[in-house]
């Protein structure tokens, strides 16, 4: 066999444009986070009420679409077809429940057409998303990597410029609608090449298929929900306790750990890992084990050294990249780094999950952190808005991590005790030589120090070629 299936390749591909549409998105809200920190909170404000359209289409039905699509029998056609008419049918209801949230929630003038706008763009997404699906099962990576890239110039590039002219809210945040306009239209063109695809129709009996495929996948549109419920529950405590200013101050910290995980959560899980793994459970148990256990490993490896950088570091991006007015806030970011670890170790036992086909254990897990996260949040936020909020989120996704870890961990012990033992050793030490030198020592001698273990770790846990 060759490497890991081309893991590598693959997903350097979908990272090169992951990191073009973040690059962009970090040059957007650093202009907004310098300009105004209200400003930047309703962005961030209208980007979190976005995730729950995003979510439905994306989490909800793109898991259960690969287990489609990789059969060997069916006109994959079909399943674009229904997967498309369904994911339309959320976009519409989900834009009405947006509308009525806003309403709800009191928002007005520019921050309500700004929701409104971004949510839409955000609402097509999953449709653009299922097309890349396809390419996905067919190992065409490159192509997705491609057109994601294209589009991102395009959209972000009318969000800079509608910034920099300082237009209307509502026109600024049609910035999602280009890039997804695009995207969507990109990726259909390349996806119905597929020589599988006969085209778009939903075939005899289709739409009975598609109530059927609908009804199905009500366990992962509950999953979707309960999910960015439980991840953004804190920040509309902490809208109504803080107010835009602190929502603000919360979210240039979390740009800066979400940028992390969110790389591997939504590109080497979802787009390279979980599709591996959905085959191998199904026709080699042993490949499915060793591309968990070193994917564990690696992952393990990877978010030591970024959360230690993080750390360290935070009170000198912070207001490097947002602005002197964050430095003061700068103290948030240590306090949620242990979300990156939780996060990939996490998003690897769902898709575990998904692929022995429990989902409804994972939307009972999801639910009840969905409550755990309203409960933490409405006993910590209102004392303590900022602090609270983020200790609320952490500890939200710590108590599902464990649930999901542990599961998958009983099931196919996929994590060793001796990779446990040798990674919580390396974690230690580091944490140990920078309290021993910080403050005795120069500043940076000092991080690379506490750097030094976690290097080796990497190091030592990186990917290999196999035989």
């Amino acid at each position: 066999m060759k490497t890991q299936h081309s893991i590598l390749k693959k997903f350097l591909h979908l990272a090169c444009a992951q990191w073009v549409r973040d690059g962009l998105h970090t040059l957007l809200i650093v202009l907004l986070a310098r300009a105004s920190a209200s400003t930047y909170g309703e962005f961030v404000l209208a980007f979190s009420l976005a995730q729950f359209i995003l979510f439905l289409g994306e989490f909800g039905l793109n898991q259960p679409m690969v287990v489609a699509l990789s059969r060997r029998w069916g006109d994959k056609g079909h399943v674009l077809a229904q997967y498309g008419l369904i994911k339309a049918a959320l976009l519409g209801a989900g834009m009405l429940g947006v509308l009525g949230f806003c309403l709800l929630q009191g928002y007005t003038g520019g921050l309500l057409w700004m929701s409104l706008g971004i949510c839409a763009g955000c609402g097509l997404e999953p449709l653009a998303g299922s097309f890349f699906v396809a390419l996905r099962v067919q190992g065409r990576q490159d192509l997705e990597a491609y057109v994601r890239s294209v589009s991102a110039a395009a959209g972000y590039g009318y969000a800079l410029a509608a910034v920099w002219l300082g237009w209307p809210a509502w026109s600024f945040g049609l910035f999602k609608v280009v890039e997804n306009l695009l995207n969507l239209a990109g990726s259909a063109c390349l996806a119905l090449r597929w020589e599988e695809v006969s085209g778009l129709g939903l075939g005899r009996r289709g739409m009975a298929r598609a109530w059927r495929t609908a009804v199905g996948g009500l366990v992962f549109v509950g999953m979707a929900l309960a999910a960015i419920g439980y991840n953004k529950a804190n920040v509309f405590f902490l809208q109504r306790h803080g107010g835009a200013e602190l929502v603000g101050a919360y979210g240039v910290a979390w740009e800066l750990v979400d940028g992390a995980s969110n790389l591997v959560a939504s590109l080497l899980l979802s787009g390279v890992i979980y599709p591996l793994l959905v085959k191998l459970w199904r026709s080699d148990k042993e490949g499915f084990a060793r591309l968990a256990s070193g994917s564990a490993r690696t992952l393990t490896a990877v978010s030591l050294p970024v959360m230690a950088f993080l750390a360290m570091e935070s009170d000198r991006l912070i207001p490097l990249i947002f602005g002197e007015s964050y430095r003061q806030y700068a103290w948030v970011a240590p306090l949620l780094t242990p979300s990156i670890m939780i996060a990939f170790l996490h998003n690897l036992a769902a898709y575990m999950m998904l692929a022995f086909g429990r989902e409804r254990l994972l939307l009972a897990i999801y639910t009840g952190g969905l409550l755990a996260g309203l409960g933490l949040c409405w006993l910590m936020v209102p004392g303590s808005p900022l602090m609270g909020a983020a200790v609320a989120i952490v500890a939200t996704k710590a108590a599902v991590g464990v649930c999901t870890v542990g599961y998958c961990q009983r099931r196919t012990g996929f994590m060793s005790l001796r990779s446990a033992a040798l990674a919580a050793g390396c974690a230690c030490l580091a944490a140990g030589l920078w309290l021993a030198l910080s403050g005795r020592a120069p500043r940076e001698l000092a991080e690379a120090c506490a750097l030094a273990p976690l290097a080796w770790l990497l190091w030592r846990w990186r990917p290999r070629k196999t035989a």
